[in-house]
C-alpha cells in the first residue's frame, strides 16, 4: 500500500508546486502591469504577492494639481487565469474591489469631473511625435471575467443644480460586471448593481440589472428604486416646485435603453406620504389645487412617463425632458384632462418649461370651466 501511495504524494506535490509556480509568474506578471500603470496621483501602500492572487493594499487618487480626493480603496484582489498565460495573455478570473470610495463632481458648466481625470504628460524634449504611439501600442490586452465591487460608497456632488448643490450618498453599494477588455472593444458585458441611497431621515434602495457596451456607451437595463426620499432630488426639480414639499417617498421601475446615442426609457413612478405646503406651486399647478385632489387618493399617486431622445442633440436636455414628462403625467394622474386636449398644446408659444407652464395653465383654466358648468 505504501509503495502505491508514495508515486501518487510525489504526482500531487509536483501539481501543486506546478500550480503554485505557475500562479506566482502570473500574478507577478500582473503586479508588473499595474506597476506600470500607476500614474501621478496615485499611491498605493502595499502590493503583496500571494499564492493565487495579487492583493493590493490602501489605494488612493487625488489630482497632483488641485489635491482634489477622487479614489479610495481599502483592498483590491486580481486573481489570474492560470491557463491563459500559458497562451501568453493576461486573464483575469476575477477581480475584487473591496470597500472603495468614490468622489464624483459636475461642475457648473456640465463637466464630470472623477476618478477617470487625467493628468497631461508633458513630452520630453527631444522625444519624437511617434515614440508616444510606439509606448502604446506595447500595452498587454487584459481581458477580466469578472469585476466585482463590494461595500462601495459614491458621493456625487452637482454644482450644475444651482446653490446648494445637488448631493447623491449611495452607501453600500455591490457592483458585478462580466466579460470586460482592456483596452476596450465593443461588447455586451452584463451588470449588476445594488446600493442604498442616503436621504435626511432614511436609506432608499436603488437596483439595475442589464447590459452596458463600455466602448459605446450603448445600454439596455432595468432600473428600481424604492423608499427614496423626494428631498434628496430638491436641487433638481425647485425651479419647477416652489411649495414645501414636506414629505414624501418615490418608488420606481424603469427601463433604460440607450443605442447609437439615442435613449428610449418608459417607465413608473409611484410618490407615496406626499405632503406638500400650500402656498407656491408644483410643476406649475396650484399647490392648493394638488393637495385638495392628493387628499382623495390617501396622499398616493403613481405617474406614467417615457422620455425619447438624442442625447448628441443639443437641443435635447435629459434633465429638462424628464421632469417635463413627470410634471404631464403628475396633472393626468390627478384628472387634469391632458388626453383631451392633447401634449401639442405643451409646446406653447414658447420653448421648454415656459411652454409646459403655458400648457398646465391652460389645462387647469379648462378644469375650472367644466366645474362650472356641473
Amino acid at each position: 500500500m505504501r509503495r502505491i501511495l508514495i508515486p501518487f504524494g510525489i504526482i500531487a506535490i509536483l501539481i501543486v508546486g506546478g500550480y503554485l509556480l505557475l500562479s506566482f509568474y502570473a500574478v507577478k506578471l500582473i503586479q508588473i502591469q499595474v506597476q506600470k500603470a500607476i500614474g501621478p496621483g496615485f499611491t498605493i501602500a502595499q502590493i503583496k504577492v500571494k499564492a493565487t492572487h495579487l492583493s493590493i493594499n490602501e489605494i488612493r487618487f487625488e489630482d497632483p494639481r488641485t489635491k482634489q480626493k477622487f479614489l479610495q480603496i481599502e483592498e483590491m484582489r486580481i486573481y489570474p487565469d492560470l491557463p491563459s498565460f500559458l497562451r501568453n495573455r493576461v486573464q483575469i478570473r476575477e477581480w475584487i474591489i473591496l470597500k472603495p470610495s468614490f468622489f464624483i463632481h459636475r461642475t457648473q458648466e456640465g463637466a464630470l469631473i472623477g476618478p477617470w481625470v487625467s493628468i497631461k504628460k508633458e513630452e520630453k524634449s527631444g522625444e519624437a511625435p511617434g515614440n508616444e504611439e510606439k509606448k502604446e501600442g506595447k500595452t498587454i490586452p487584459i481581458k477580466i471575467d469578472r469585476l466585482r465591487i463590494e461595500k462601495g460608497a459614491i458621493d456625487f456632488d452637482d454644482m450644475k443644480a444651482g446653490e446648494p448643490p445637488g448631493q447623491i450618498r449611495l452607501r453600500e453599494v455591490e457592483l458585478e460586471i462580466k466579460n470586460v477588455g482592456y483596452p476596450l472593444v465593443s461588447s455586451r458585458s452584463p451588470i449588476e448593481l445594488k446600493g442604498k441611497m442616503k436621504g435626511k431621515t432614511k436609506e432608499g434602495e436603488v437596483a439595475t440589472k442589464g447590459w452596458i457596451d463600455l466602448m459605446t456607451s450603448d445600454m439596455e437595463t432595468s432600473l428600481k428604486i424604492r423608499e427614496v426620499e423626494l428631498k434628496v432630488f430638491e436641487p433638481y426639480y425647485r425651479k419647477r416646485v416652489s411649495a414645501e414639499m414636506e414629505s414624501g417617498l418615490m418608488n420606481m421601475d424603469a427601463t433604460l435603453a440607450v443605442k447609437s446615442k439615442e435613449i428610449d426609457a418608459p417607465g413608473q413612478m409611484e410618490l407615496t406620504d406626499l405632503h406638500i405646503g400650500e402656498k407656491g406651486t408644483v410643476f406649475y399647478l396650484p399647490a392648493k389645487t394638488l393637495i385638495s385632489l392628493l387628499k382623495n387618493k390617501g396622499n398616493r399617486i403613481k405617474v406614467k412617463f417615457h422620455v425619447k431622445g438624442n442625447l448628441d442633440d443639443p437641443r435635447f436636455k435629459l434633465q429638462e425632458a424628464f421632469l417635463m414628462r413627470i410634471g404631464i403625467g403628475l396633472a393626468e394622474a390627478i384628472g387634469l384632462p391632458i388626453k383631451a386636449v392633447g401634449e401639442s398644446l405643451f409646446e406653447g408659444s414658447g420653448k421648454g418649461s415656459e411652454g409646459f407652464a403655458e400648457g398646465l395653465r391652460s389645462i387647469e383654466e379648462l378644469r375650472k370651466k367644466k366645474e362650472k358648468k356641473r
